[in-house]
């Protein structure tokens, strides 16, 4: 930030210099008398400096923090682990590469780092000793040292630790309303090949994680903030093989937490086995799987709260059919999703949500394979406001078609400081399929 300041303060000299010798040459020029150059000099000057400070002053508004996690003995890169402030609501996640940008307001520059990840301890540093410094490796160490040797002490089998895990949702989850701040994506593939991006900075507003009466309808209110979307998103002859309604909506009803949808049959539990225990943010942390013909299921439940921290599901469906359009069927391949939950106040709320889903398409005469579709939704809260007395109006209130008819003019400056999910390699060729129709920033534009 000194250096920042310096190089304004700097820049402000110069202008001064500048302006008073173009004043000079132009009053000398046009016969000017020298006695009204002081009063253009001031006035000019004055306008200088405020640009100037307007710009230090918007310049300085954020710090950004770039790092790379990785596992100390191997280098392997941790994937999806929580970055925040202690104390603070706001954070974001790392990528596929364990990569990460951390936008913070320069007011907490004070404060303190901290990263958690599933299985190891947390790393803790100072945010000023970020400052200034190019991507930092941060290496993260293990919590196997930290665990019994003995995986299992008690007598609880993998459905107890569920069936206490869901019963306490209650007291582990909001109690009163709260607002997050998020950054939701989704991404259209056909053959390989990405085609369609909406991007969307949203504010999502709740009264809390009471069991709903209708579990698929959408309880949380959504506002969107800012859309930006590929040209290709709507206009693509591909496009009509995609779901067309409200695409966060669905995604947000993946949360089988908030909304209960768990097979409440003995079967269900008594599927479940205990795993090695792991680690998260100082305590253990419970591990149980469950594998059928149809579905895998991880969860991650604390060990002293038995709050739900993570789930990892797949489900690979029958090949019925599920939708026709003109000479083709869609049949379902599979579900992939992740749900992340991060503790704020001695609550649990939700952190970082991806679903993946699959269909193969089928020519409807002779059933041979002609495409697979894939869509990939995502979405980052990076900000939660607990207690909050703030709504959502009806009148920001996102509606229950699709985001690409919703979106408002695209403004590239708000999403200079907003924390994303920062792209990868992936994100690279993702971008060059996109791309085929010109460049993404013109895209958002048009």
């Amino acid at each position: 930030m000194q250096i920042l300041q310096k190089t304004c303060i700097t820049n402000v000299i110069k202008a001064h210099k500048l302006i008073k010798q173009k004043l000079v040459h132009i009053f000398d020029n046009y016969g000017i008398k020298r006695k009204h150059l002081k009063t253009n000099y001031m006035r000019l000057s004055t306008l200088t400096i405020l640009f100037f400070v307007a710009l230090s002053s918007m310049a300085q508004t954020h710090i950004t923090i770039s790092g790379k996690l990785q596992d100390s003995e191997t280098q392997e890169p941790l994937v999806f682990a929580s970055i925040s402030i202690v104390n603070e609501p706001i954070g974001t996640v790392s990528n596929t590469l364990g990569e990460f940008d951390f936008h913070i307001p320069t007011r907490l520059e004070s404060g303190r780092l901290i990263v958690s990840m599933l299985g190891y301890q947390n790393y803790e540093a100072a945010i000023s000793s970020f400052i200034g410094r190019d991507t930092v490796i941060i290496n993260m160490t293990k919590a196997s040292q930290l665990l019994d040797e003995v995986v299992i002490h008690d007598s609880l089998s993998g459905g107890d630790v569920v069936r206490i895990a869901l019963n306490r949702i209650g007291e582990n989850y909001p109690s009163d309303p709260y607002l997050m701040d998020g950054f939701y994506r989704d991404l259209k593939k056909l053959g390989g090949k990405y085609f369609s991006l909406l991007e969307a900075a949203v504010k999502i507003y709740d009264d809390d994680y009471g069991e709903p009466r209708n579990k698929g309808r959408l309880r949380e209110k959504v506002a969107l903030m800012e859309v930006r979307k590929s040209l290709s998103y709507e206009t693509h002859k591909f496009s009509r093989y995609f779901e067309q309604h409200n695409l966060l909506e669905d995604l947000l009803l993946h949360n089988h937490v908030k909304y209960r949808t768990f097979p409440e049959e003995d079967l269900f539990f008594n599927g479940f086995e205990r795993m090695k225990n792991s680690f998260y943010s100082g305590h253990q942390v419970f591990v149980v799987s469950l594998n059928s013909d149809l579905y895998k299921l991880k969860m991650f439940v604390d060990r002293n709260s038995y709050a739900i921290i993570k789930m990892d599901y797949e489900r690979r469906y029958p090949e019925n059919v599920i939708r026709k359009k003109v000479k083709s069927v869609s049949k379902y391949v599979s579900d992939t999703k992740s749900i992340v939950f991060k503790q704020h106040q001695g609550k649990y709320y939700l952190n970082y949500i991806k679903v993946i889903s699959k269909f193969n398409w089928y020519n409807a005469k002779t059933d041979s394979l002609n495409f697979q579709t894939e869509m990939q939704q995502e979405l980052l809260i990076n900000k939660i406001y607990p207690d909050t007395k703030d709504r959502i109006s009806s009148t920001r209130k996102m509606k229950r078609y699709g985001l690409q008819y919703q979106d408002e003019d695209y403004n590239p400056e708000f999403w200079l400081n907003y924390n994303v999910i920062k792209d990868t390699p992936l994100n690279e060729k993702i971008v060059a399929d996109l791309e085929a129709l010109g460049k993404l920033e013109e895209q958002f534009e048009n």
